[in-house]
């Protein structure tokens, strides 16, 4: 997947769909569902699922992924544990050693398998299996909480919003999930609170909100 392939097209059941970028590829799986209160949007039911996120996510091109039932259930498994530990770094809470555990024990299986290409290139052993991918994403997700971007792990500064994600900009100033979705909203409703401090007629476009 390229630099600017990456990320999801997401379809609220409400308003547009939108375009977000977790930021790196431990935090893609969390776009799969979660625990709680994310269980509505789970998405990871039978191998073609985990296969077919495989495909959108930062993983490489190339690994062809054959998934069992049983890893798929690993999945959910490694991808709730990946939201709490996520979600305590973006509140500056104690990461919970119990989710931290999950992660440790998926990083410790082995990883898909690179090779050299017909073409000298580096391509990837083909059939990869669940276990090597959620592998990749457990060591992603210990580089990146143990790495230089692990004070930019946030939240969507929406109230109403918990998608997850660290800000890799240079400024280090991303606040929303998404300029299109929440970002578009802070905007127009500032715009409508100065405007209705002033008096002015409010002319943006509802379908925002």
């Amino acid at each position: 997947m390229s630099e600017l392939a990456r990320g999801f097209v997401l379809h609220p059941p409400k308003g547009r769909p939108f375009h977000f970028d977790t930021g790196a590829l431990s935090l893609d799986l969390l776009i799969t569902g979660g625990p709680g209160r994310l269980a509505r949007w789970e998405m990871l039911y039978e191998p073609a699922d985990l296969v077919r996120w495989a495909e959108w996510s930062r993983l490489p091109d190339g690994l062809a992924p054959v998934v069992t039932p049983d890893e798929v259930r690993s999945a959910r498994v490694l991808r709730d544990a990946l939201h709490g530990v996520t979600a305590a770094r973006a509140h500056g809470r104690e990461l919970p050693a119990g989710d931290l555990a999950v992660v440790n024990r998926a990083a410790a299986e082995p990883p898909p398998v690179p090779r050299f290409g017909a073409d000298g290139a580096r391509g990837w052993v083909p059939g990869a299996t669940g276990a090597q991918l959620l592998s990749a994403v457990a060591r992603d997700a210990v580089e990146l909480f143990t790495g230089p971007y692990a004070h930019r792990i946030r939240e969507c500064a929406t109230d109403n919003c918990y998608l997850l994600f660290v800000d890799t900009s240079r400024p280090g100033r991303r606040r929303w999930c998404s300029m299109e979705r929440c970002g578009n909203r802070h905007k127009v409703r500032a715009h409508r609170a100065r405007n209705a401090s002033a008096g002015a007629p409010d002319s943006l476009d509802p379908s925002v909100i």
